[in-house]
């Protein structure tokens, strides 16, 4: 845990607390309880599930709706091909350590990370600083007690060398975290054993399609390569035109090597992703970058977390654009309309920030890659992923499948143009390639006109060439000069065709509500045992309490109207009429999130109104039942505020809260 993390009002932040009160108010669970839960699988409680659904209401209406995207369904089994093509299967994995002993699995950068971090804990110990406790596990707090109790101090070259492996270990491979372990002799903390060296270990979850179980597939670890493959539909429902969105939100599967941290690390999780398809000769520029250019972000460079740093810059997106440091208008308009829809939510920005992926984290095909992190109880965790994917996944399944998935427009001037082609005789190709002779085409259609030249050339003077072939023995196919020419035509071109570039920003929804949650999170002053959740109320998961002062008949038909208006408003409530008094029923619903309580009183029946409490300041208003309903739905859709409503409705001073 962060030694300086607070809560919302800047009290330091109990997780212990914390947790008991997403357990106490079902917020969440971990799944099959019963049968003793599974790691890295959560249920959702009413109170998350209703926080879920409009924190993606909100975000529907942020990207699918104001940026006129295409909103896509696509299937979670994907085939074994698909995920072959895009590079998942050779390449989607995790590094694990092994205890040989205890035959105990550890994920090597987790392993590094826990076991610095607690040296550098030690040092600060041994140097008399205080550090708070950051057990999050009880079983953890038991393995860690065989763990020496003495604190020790560090050298100061070896303290600095620890924390710039910190702040670098995210660019490691696994070969470089393997010698880390081995250089600082770091061993599983909960055994003292050494451990094997990283392997490399697939994340997906396999199955098979049909009976059989002759197709193999996968559940799916991403929304994005349904919706790279739907490609051409998404350019007709667009009517051809670029630039296009699509977005999609779904579930996703990963098989974790080691859940932890709650929400943070799962196995089954809700994603949220947009797929932003562009043309690269444009520059990616957006034409809503002007709107946007002058907002400021927190940007952590590559550059700083290779010397160790960690305090981002803030600068504007137009500074950070045209400096290069984020690649092009539309990765940077993206990377606002993120800190935008955090901001909408309730996220806290001063625990926001957008770190640069280093060289080693960002794909081979990636042109940029920044991620948004939240600062939680556990540190900065990545929550939203926003990479600039040039054109590498339209390519390699066009490649994989000979489907076309580029875009056709015609060119404003027809040109000339004189290229290099190889011309195959089928005819007399085909008794001599036989089997391979589809793949030799595929193969001389891809050669580059340099290769194309070459060829021609060396025709010329041998009457033969060797052209590289995939999928045949050798790798390599010889062409004699009966069978393949290479000459130069020439020709009009009346339309041009290309692959887009794409702008994924990808969102991890699961991780988000956990960081919101934590954000939210506060206890009254001179009272930590009134725990409040904070809430916006654009995303309460219930939006109003209905109190009666007391448990009497009289209140029901009044109570009844106001249930039918809320109905109306399409607004969530809950009625609370048991017998504790009026404070005690505030409490604990303020746990839960309720921004507004409407409390009906004796006055009320005589037709006095009824008051309105707010859950942050405990502040109330009274006015008739129609202005305070017409305050509570203005509240709750984002067109009003509370401290508006407070200035014009009148103040109402009751003993409420002291109860």
């Amino acid at each position: 845990m962060a030694t300086d993390y607070k809560t919302r009002a800047g009290q330091p932040f109990d997780r212990s607390a914390f947790e008991s009160l997403l357990r106490r108010k079902c917020f969440l669970w971990q799944s099959f309880e019963p049968y003793g839960a599974v790691k890295g699988l959560f249920d959702y409680g009413p109170p998350l599930e209703n926080l879920e659904a409009e924190v993606i209401n909100i975000w529907r209406d942020h990207f699918i709706r104001h940026e006129k995207m295409m909103a896509l369904k696509c299937s979670m089994l994907t085939p074994y091909e698909v995920l072959k093509t895009s590079g998942h299967v050779d390449k989607f994995a995790d590094f694990m350590c092994k205890d040989p002993k205890t035959g105990e699995i550890l994920r090597s950068d987790h392993l590094i990370k826990d076991v610095v971090e607690t040296r550098l804990k030690s040092d600060r110990e041994a140097r008399g600083e205080k550090v708070e406790e950051t057990e999050e596990d009880p079983k953890l707090k038991k393995k860690k007690a065989k763990a020496a109790k003495t604190a020790v101090k560090l050298d100061d070259a070896t303290k600095k060398e620890y924390e710039h492996l910190l702040a670098t270990l995210d660019d490691q491979t696994g070969d470089s975290m393997g010698a880390l372990i081995k250089k600082h002799d770091i061993r599983n903390p909960g055994s003292g054993n050494e451990v094997e060296p990283p392997v490399s270990v697939n994340l997906m979850f396999q199955t098979q399609i049909g009976a059989t179980g002759k197709e193999p597939a996968f559940l799916r670890p991403e929304t994005a390569q349904g919706q790279f493959l739907s490609f051409q539909k998404l350019l007709e429902f667009s009517d051809g035109q670029l630039p296009m969105a699509s977005a999609s939100i779904g579930y996703s599967f990963r098989n974790e090597l080691s859940p932890r941290s709650g929400l943070l690390r799962v196995r089954e999780f809700l994603m949220a992703e947009v797929e932003h398809f562009v043309d690269p000769e444009s520059g990616k520029r957006h034409p809503k970058f002007a709107k946007v250019r002058d907002v400021k972000l927190p940007l952590l460079d590559r550059k700083t977390q290779n010397e160790g740093g960690s305090t981002p810059q803030v600068k504007t997106i137009g500074e950070a654009v045209e400096s290069g440091l984020v690649d092009n208008e539309t990765l940077g308009y993206f990377l606002v309309r993120i800190l935008l829809f955090m901001e909408k939510i309730g996220i806290d920005p001063a625990k926001l920030r957008f770190r640069q992926h280093m060289a080693n984290e960002m794909a081979h095909y990636a042109a940029d890659c920044w991620d948004c992190e939240l600062l939680s109880s556990y540190g900065w965790v990545e929550c939203v992923g926003c990479a600039d994917r040039s054109a590498y996944d339209l390519s390699v399944h066009e490649k994989a499948t000979g489907v076309f998935l580029k875009v056709r427009e015609p060119l404003k001037e027809p040109r000339k143009i004189e290229e290099w082609v190889a011309n195959l005789d089928k005819k007399k190709s085909g008794p001599k390639l036989k089997k391979d002779q589809g793949k030799v085409e595929t193969a001389l259609k891809e050669l580059s006109q340099e290769f194309k030249e070459k060829c021609s050339i060396s025709m010329e003077k041998d009457g033969k060439v060797e052209v590289p072939v995939e999928g045949v023995e050798g790798g390599k196919v010889q062409l004699d000069k009966d069978i393949v020419s290479f000459v130069k035509e020439s020709k009009i071109e009346t339309m041009r065709e290309y692959t887009p570039s794409v702008i994924e920003p990808s969102f991890g929804v699961g991780r988000i509500l956990y960081s919101l949650m934590e954000h939210s999170y506060w206890t009254r002053e001179k009272d930590e045992a009134r725990s409040v959740m904070s809430f916006k109320p654009t995303i309460a998961p219930i939006k109003v309490l209905l109190v009666p002062l007391q448990k009497d008949t009289r209140f029901a038909s009044l109570l009844a109207e106001l249930e039918a208006k809320l109905d109306d408003a399409q607004l969530s409530y809950k009625v609370d009429q048991s017998g504790v008094s009026i404070g005690k029923r505030y409490s604990r619903n303020d746990e839960l999130g309720i921004p507004f309580g409407v409390t009906v009183d004796y006055e009320s029946l005589e037709g006095k109104g009824v008051t309105l409490r707010e859950r942050d300041s405990t502040k109330q208003v009274r006015s008739s039942l129609d202005e305070i309903l017409d305050a509570i739905v203005g509240m709750c859709r984002g067109k009003d505020s509370w401290e508006k409503v407070s200035a014009r409705l009148p103040l109402f001073e009751g003993k409420v809260e002291e109860e």
